[in-house]
């Protein structure tokens, strides 16, 4: 039972490891398995006995904190749900998803959240804080006492179908959906994200994604803990490329993850101020957007580590596939690798299989796969078509069994006719020595239907213009994908995670040239 659950897998790695470093917070202290899993198991049973109940929602707004981690799993061996959020949100989008989640409690650092509290006051929703002293490892939590006798936590048993964590999708069509995600969820997960690395206790890594995220939260943190390694916080609670190789260093870190953005800015420093030694990686992970071959190419290059992109979302408890490590196969630049831990096929708009090389969208079924949106049958309707998960995505299978992405379904731009993956174009900007970041999108167009515009940041110290931008784009481009328009800027809009929406950015650039009213990018 205890590998169908994630409180199982971690109970059992703190017996099989109890004095190993689980968690540092860079330069101030560190917790060991079996400290960490004590942490846990008190802070559980003062959430039952303030009144937390199996099922019961409990929004976490944190930082990358300690607190954040402790609360986290003590939530989930609660047998209630976590539901953590952006602590940047506004408090208009605080009451929309503590309404949506129904939330029962709101957990925050000892200093707050103005916004959250202010949402969670509206909502009638009680707070409470969590602190840990650095000096003696001890935590403090303002919950009260409960009138009712608490159930002892050592009663409650953790079933793999507890739902235990609650995440919404970013909405890049429409409204955000809720995602519950159960304990088998989240032990698949772990276990598939573990076997594909080869994580292990001798693995430590440094967190460098908000853990409000499935990314950071299923691919640096829990597996992990499901691993026995080390992890390690930025002091600051939140990435920081000034500290980030010191802390690799500080903590022998033999791997990180980590979207598209911040590679590039940790390659970006590595080029303009290079650290005198870098650790010894067994791997590099990207995933949660594309990275262009090119960028791939130099991050080997500048910190000589294979770099395995992977392919994730919200809906399969983030990993759906991987490209291997070296021993298991090559690692192909432009694709996303092979499935992990579930079945994945590309199907046509009719259900039909689709053979090698043809495109259609990308499918999953698998243990670590949502069983459904909450309260939205329309969109279960849509997503659960012939016995499978509709991803959104359009992609191929090579020879190999490897997946390419051609983009989202309803990214892909039609213009006249012909359909343009924004990826491909991305990928070609990318190998202009001048361009730092790139990303091509659609725009309305009277005469095709739509357009491709592309935005793109210029290296710094580099003299760019439109005019070299297209002749480029003519000469490594069939000539119908090159972009009528041009925006040249000095920063890209970005989600919360630093993931590039094209429809945010697309959003963006044409209000600045329209009277339109469109709609403004947010989170």
């Amino acid at each position: 039972m205890e590998g169908l659950t994630l409180t199982g897998l971690l109970s059992r790695v703190a017996g099989e490891y109890p004095t190993r470093r689980a968690l540092s917070v860079s330069g101030k202290f560190d917790l060991t398995y079996a400290r960490l899993q004590e942490l846990v198991e008190y802070a559980a049973s003062r959430l039952v006995a303030s009144g937390v109940t199996p099922n019961d929602v409990v929004s976490l707004v944190f930082p990358n904190t300690v607190e954040f981690v402790i609360m986290f799993l003590a939530v989930i061996r609660a047998r209630a749900v976590a539901a953590p959020l952006n602590s940047a949100y506004t408090s208009d989008e605080f009451q929309f998803y503590l309404s949506d989640s129904e939330a029962k409690l709101l957990l925050t650092s000892k200093e707050g959240n103005d916004s959250a509290q202010a949402a969670a006051s509206k909502l009638n929703i009680p707070h409470a804080t969590a602190a840990v002293s650095h000096s003696n490892s001890e935590l403090v939590l303002s919950l009260t006492q409960s009138v009712s006798g608490p159930t002892s936590i050592s009663e409650l048993t953790n079933e793999p179908s507890d739902v235990s964590l609650f995440l919404h999708t970013s909405g890049t069509t429409s409204r955000p959906k809720g995602v519950p995600l159960t304990q088998l969820n989240l032990a698949s997960s772990v276990q598939n994200i573990k076997s594909v690395y080869k994580l292990t206790e001798s693995d430590s890594t440094v967190i460098v994604l908000p853990l409000f995220h499935v990314h950071g939260l299923l691919a640096g943190l829990l597996s992990s803990l499901g691993a026995g390694a080390s992890m390690t916080l930025p002091a600051a609670g939140r990435f920081s490329a000034s500290t980030f190789w010191s802390d690799m260093l500080k903590y022998n870190a033999t791997w990180y993850t980590a979207v598209p953005t911040i590679h590039q800015i940790i390659l970006d420093r590595h080029l303009s101020a290079p650290e005198p030694v870098y650790p010894k990686l067994r791997f590099i992970r990207s995933c949660s957007a594309s990275l262009a071959p090119v960028i791939l190419g130099r991050l080997e290059e500048a910190f000589g580590a294979p770099v395995l992109e992977a392919y994730a979302m919200t809906e399969a408890t983030h990993l759906m596939a991987s490209n291997p490590l070296p021993e298991d196969g090559p690692h192909k630049p432009g694709s996303v690798g092979r499935a992990v831990g579930q079945e994945m096929t590309i199907l046509d708009e009719n259900g039909a299989i689709q053979d090698a090389n043809a495109s259609g969208e990308v499918c999953i079924r698998g243990p670590n796969v949502t069983k459904g949106y909450k309260s939205n049958p329309e969109a279960n309707k849509a997503a659960f078509r012939f016995g499978w998960f509709h991803t959104g995505d359009l992609g191929y299978f090579d020879s190999d069994g490897y997946l390419h992405l051609v983009g989202r379904i309803k990214e892909l731009i039609n213009r006249g006719g012909e359909k343009i993956s924004p990826i491909e174009v991305d990928a070609v900007l990318l190998t202009h020595p001048d361009i730092a970041q790139a990303v091509a999108f659609g725009v309305p167009d009277d005469k095709y239907g739509e357009e491709i515009n592309c935005a793109i940041i210029p290296r710094e110290g580099s003299n760019l213009n439109e005019e070299e931008v297209l002749r480029f784009c003519k000469k490594n481009l069939a000539a119908f994908k090159v972009p009528k328009r041009v925006f040249i800027t000095d920063s890209l809009p970005k989600t919360a995670t630093g993931k590039i929406q094209r429809r945010i950015v697309a959003e963006h650039f044409l209000a600045q040239i329209s009277t339109a009213k469109v709609p403004k990018f947010g989170a």
